[in-house]
């Protein structure tokens, strides 16, 4: 039995993907750079790895570490984590590959507004008080394509605040570690 077998959310589900390659090379970037929430176990991965097995046909298949539990965060409910309308999506900047967050805009004729990566997190973080800070995680279902040949990854996050049932210690654990995997990203 393996450590999905009894969790289909780390069973992602590629078919409907026109660019199929396009969209395993970007996922494959962020392989243990953003932690994977299952609501159907209750659990935050933050040390694991993704593959394709051939007997998967196009299936993506999350495993995490199972010689590090202490890397799994339990009892993580559902209701602490939320949609955020914000997606990372590939891109050229200065004329060289990079990834950009595209946020969305409640009003105004504009709908999104995309820019490099970090300086979006950054901009995130600035307009969050520092109790709710911005902890972004990936779900199964995250992973789209924004139009015909253009994957994205759509982020859900993590609200610490809705952590009642978990120490102070566990809370700053896992905004630590979400903090880390983010800095890898560029």
């Amino acid at each position: 039995m393996t450590a999905t077998s009894d969790n289909k959310d780390l069973i992602w589900d590629l078919d409907a993907f026109n660019q199929h390659q396009r969209a395993v090379d970007f996922v494959m970037g962020f392989e243990n750079k953003l932690c994977v929430y299952s609501s159907s176990v209750e659990q935050l991965y933050t040390n694991y790895n993704i593959f394709l097995p051939k007997e998967e046909d196009r299936k993506l298949v999350i495993l995490p570490n199972p010689y590090s539990p202490h890397d799994t965060f339990n009892g993580i409910t559902e209701q602490a984590v939320v949609s955020t309308g914000m997606e990372i999506i590939p891109g050229v900047y200065q004329s060289r590959p990079c990834l950009f967050l595209r946020i969305p805009f409640r009003s105004g004729t504009v709908k999104y507004r995309s820019v490099p990566l970090q300086m979006g997190l950054n901009i995130v973080r600035q307009k969050l008080p520092p109790n709710k800070p911005f902890l972004p995680v990936l779900m199964k279902g995250d992973l789209r394509e924004l139009d015909a040949s253009t994957p994205c990854l759509h982020l859900h996050a993590i609200r610490l605040d809705r952590l009642a049932e978990h120490s102070a210690l566990e809370r700053s654990g896992i905004h630590k570690v979400i903090e880390e995997r983010l800095r890898k990203l560029s």
